[in-house]
């Protein structure tokens, strides 16, 4: 049986979950009100150090899901993801529209796995 590895476990939400050699996160933008490209990029640097910390990293991504607020915003957050993926490591990916965010200034969210090393 393998062990689930939970790091910075609040009540809430932990910020990654680890199990079966799979990394699972969700990140936010850490301001909000900015234009689509600083929120993605906060969010990606983010996913970054957290993928870091469980023993991963953003070369071994496997399935990632973006939610926009408008996809107005698609082709910038694009732009940002697409510079930071390494060549030939893009994931199985989907973008989806939502209503809203759980606060009202993010623009983008991003849950993802990724394998650990």
């Amino acid at each position: 049986m393998t062990d689930i590895v939970r790091r910075g476990t609040t009540a809430r939400y932990s910020d990654s979950v680890s199990h079966a050699g799979v990394v699972h996160l969700v990140e936010v933008p850490a301001s909000e009100g900015t234009d689509i490209r600083t929120q993605t990029r906060e969010t990606l640097a983010s996913i970054e150090r957290q993928l870091a910390a469980a023993g991963s990293d953003k070369s071994r991504i496997l399935i990632a899901t973006i939610y926009l607020v408008d996809m107005a915003d698609y082709d910038g957050m694009n732009e940002v993801w697409d510079a930071w993926v390494p060549a030939g490591c893009a994931p199985s990916r989907a973008c989806v529209r939502v209503a809203g965010l759980a606060r009202d200034g993010w623009r983008v969210e991003i849950a993802l796995a990724a394998a650990l090393r």
